[in-house]
């Protein structure tokens, strides 16, 4: 029983963020690579739009410890706090983004 409590406690969301807090700080850290609407500017940049906010949470939380490193990110992750990152992750997972088949 002990590993079932744990396996829901890892994937449940450790806090809800607020996707309206989260895209006013997008639009001034992260709108300038990855695009006012997720969508990436740079080829370099991955898109965030629709992104699972669970694993954008976990994805800024490596970059701001350091257990996941890009140049930018690294740097630009040390300065959010933990709502932060949950703000942030709400808005990019609230973004409705479709999908189309190649013809």
């Amino acid at each position: 029983m002990p590993l079932l409590a744990a396996s829901i406690i890892v994937c449940s969301p450790a806090m809800a963020g607020d996707a309206k807090v989260g895209k006013a700080k997008a639009s001034v850290q992260c709108a300038v690579c990855h695009g006012p609407t997720g969508i990436a500017q740079y080829p370099e940049a991955p898109n965030l739009a629709g992104q699972v906010e669970i694993y954008l949470v976990k994805a800024l939380g490596d970059f701001r410890s350091g257990a996941r490193t890009n140049e930018m990110m690294t740097i630009v992750s040390k300065s959010l706090s933990d709502d932060d990152i949950a703000n942030l992750a709400a808005w990019y997972a609230s973004i409705q983004i479709s999908v189309q088949q190649p013809q």
